[in-house]
Parts: C-alpha cells; sequence; structure tokens
C-alpha cells in the first residue's frame, strides 16, 4: 500500500518513514504542497497524509486540489488544535484529522480504519433518483438530459449531507443527526447553517428546487430521501426550509 506523506518538517517525514516501512507501507514524502499534489498525480498513493502549514501551496489547498479529482482517503496530521482548523480541513475534504504530538498506536488505528473504508468503498451503491445517479464508491454524481451526461460538482459538505441522506432511503434523519455527522456534536445547534446547505443541494439535484420531490424536509424534525419521489405535490409540509 502506497503512502504520500507531506510535512515541511524533515524530523517529522523521517519518523513516519520509518514507523511505516516498518510495517510493510510503501512511503513517499513530500516537503511543499506543490510537490505532494505532483507526487498524488506520479504515484496514485492509497492514503494521502498531510501537515496544514506547508510552503508554495498549504494543506488546505492540497486536499481542495486533490478532491478536484480523487476520492483518495486524505489524514490530516497537524499540530493546529483549534477546533475552526478541524473544521476546515474537514470541509475542505480531509477525512480524518491527528493532532501532533501524537501516540504511534493512534496514528496506525486511523490509518488502518481510513484504508479499511475505501476498500469497502468498491461495494457502495449506485443511487439514482429523476435524472440523477449518484455513484457513492466513486464520489460522483451526474444528471442525464436526453442523450447528454453531465458532471454535477457538489463541495465536500454538501456531498457529506448526500452521502448520509441516501444511506438512509425513506427514513427521518434528525438535522441534530446530520449536523453531528457532518460537522461534528459541537454543532448541533446551526440548523440554519443546514438549511442553507440543502437548498443550494435542491438547485443541483431537484427538477424544481422550490418544490423538491427527492431531499425533503420534516419541519421541525429534519429530512428525507424519497427515491421514487413519493413526496411530490400534495405534500407541502414538506417543502419549508
Amino acid at each position: 500500500m502506497r503512502v504520500l506523506i507531506a510535512d515541511d518538517d524533515p524530523q517529522i517525514l523521517r519518523a513516519l518513514r520509518i514507523l511505516l516501512t516498518a510495517r510493510g507501507y510503501e512511503v513517499h514524502t513530500a516537503r511543499t504542497g506543490a510537490e505532494a499534489l505532483s507526487l498524488a498525480v506520479e504515484q496514485h498513493p492509497d492514503l494521502v497524509m498531510l501537515d496544514l502549514g506547508m510552503p508554495q501551496l498549504d494543506g488546505i489547498e492540497v486536499i481542495e486540489a486533490l478532491r478536484g479529482w480523487s476520492s483518495v482517503p486524505i489524514l490530516v496530521v497537524s499540530g493546529r488544535t483549534g477546533s475552526a482548523d478541524k473544521v476546515d480541513a474537514l470541509d475542505a475534504g480531509a477525512d480524518d484529522y491527528v493532532t501532533k504530538p501524537f501516540a504511534a498506536d493512534e496514528l496506525l488505528a486511523r490509518i488502518r480504519a481510513l484504508t479499511r473504508r475505501q476498500a469497502a468503498a468498491t461495494d457502495e451503491p449506485v443511487v439514482a433518483f429523476g435524472d440523477i445517479t449518484v455513484d457513492l464508491a466513486a464520489r460522483q454524481v451526474t444528471r442525464r438530459t436526453g442523450d447528454i451526461t453531465e458532471t454535477v460538482r457538489l463541495t465536500p459538505t454538501e456531498w457529506a449531507i448526500v452521502e448520509v441522506l441516501l444511506r438512509n432511503p425513506r427514513r427521518l434523519v434528525t438535522r441534530q443527526a446530520l449536523l453531528t455527522q457532518v460537522w461534528g456534536p459541537q454543532y448541533t445547534s446551526d440548523t440554519g447553517y443546514l438549511r442553507l446547505y440543502l437548498a443550494q443541494l435542491r438547485k443541483k439535484l431537484e427538477p424544481v428546487p422550490s418544490h423538491p420531490r427527492y431531499l425533503l424536509t420534516e419541519p421541525g424534525m429534519g429530512y428525507r430521501f424519497v427515491p421514487d419521489g413519493d413526496g411530490a405535490p400534495g405534500r407541502e409540509r414538506e417543502w419549508a426550509g
């Protein structure tokens, strides 16, 4: 398994290379964000580990660039401990976040969890509703109009919301559950923020965003994904927010 490690601290690079090589990983290292992107294109790693504070391109910029074409698991290993840094990295598309200094056993456990998740992705379903097709394994959304198929670009946060809803077809997903799964338990009261994201998703995925058929609202409770569009006209209570 190939692991790309990007960090401008040579001691961290050396320590991680020794740790992972001893456990059978093939390790590639980069000292700058630009070098990390170049190696990702050349080597197609199975996992990317990166720091946030790197020259040329910082960690957030690297994550955003990678997510433009790759679903490779990304583990941030950073000395920044603030919640805002963690939220920014996860919103940009990182899969997990470990702060320095870290315990070797914990780091290895996070790596194993991410790589298991990636291996299981090959069994993920393809979900179709209306003109939209969502490939959960490829993390790709397409819309078919006649003979034309176009890609629908979702931000990492929009994708996280869609993924939770699509994995629970016809089930009520409460606002608190969505906020916890996408942003973390400290954001369970930010329901206005969630409404904005749902509005954006409906613009991208619904045939008539103001009258959604598939991404429905249960007022005061949460949201429901109805794959066959049962929530179309006549269920006005579910159209709000």
